[in-house]
């Protein structure tokens, strides 16, 4: 048993390619030598035709870029024309106008909750020293976010500028 074993374990593993090659052969041998005179002829013909189609695609290419050219398109104006088309459709698109309005919603409740913590700040410290401290800070984190929308702001002003939209 153990002999057998050895025997199997000896043998070399089966390979993918062995299989493909023996039914080729197989279907050669079955194929009349008409036939494979036949298809040896298209075969032939279809690489001549691929090689023709290659040069006209190319020469196509070719005029194409030419007529580019004395359009005066050139890859740098089919770039913003592209980036500018892509802004509009994404400004158009419902996922960006959920999130403006929702930023906006957010922002207008932010301010509302600021104002409504002022408001329970004064009451409850009726000190005047420690509502110049508390609005000191409020104020801080407004001018953040003011400087921040600037910021956003002005980096729109930047993209609709290199658009070509000023």
């Amino acid at each position: 048993m153990e002999t057998r074993q050895q025997e199997f374990l000896d043998s070399e593993p089966l390979r993918e390619t062995d299989e493909h090659t023996s039914d080729l052969n197989l279907s050669n041998s079955i194929m009349t030598e008409e036939e494979r005179e036949e298809i040896q002829l298209e075969l032939a013909k279809l690489e001549d035709e691929i090689s023709t189609l290659k040069q006209v695609l190319a020469s196509k290419e070719k005029r194409h870029t030419e007529l580019k050219h004395k359009l005066g398109i050139t890859p740098l104006s089919e770039l913003r024309s592209n980036l500018s088309r892509g802004w509009t459709d994404m400004q158009s698109s419902t996922a960006y106008k959920r999130t403006s309005e929702t930023l906006s919603s957010a922002g207008q409740k932010t301010t509302a909750a600021f104002s409504t913590l002022g408001s329970a700040i004064n009451r409850k410290f009726g000190d005047p020293l420690t509502l110049i401290i508390i609005n000191s800070s409020l104020c801080k984190q407004l001018l953040h976010l003011t400087l921040h929308e600037h910021a956003c702001h002005e980096k729109l002003s930047q993209l609709q500028v290199f658009r070509g939209e000023s």
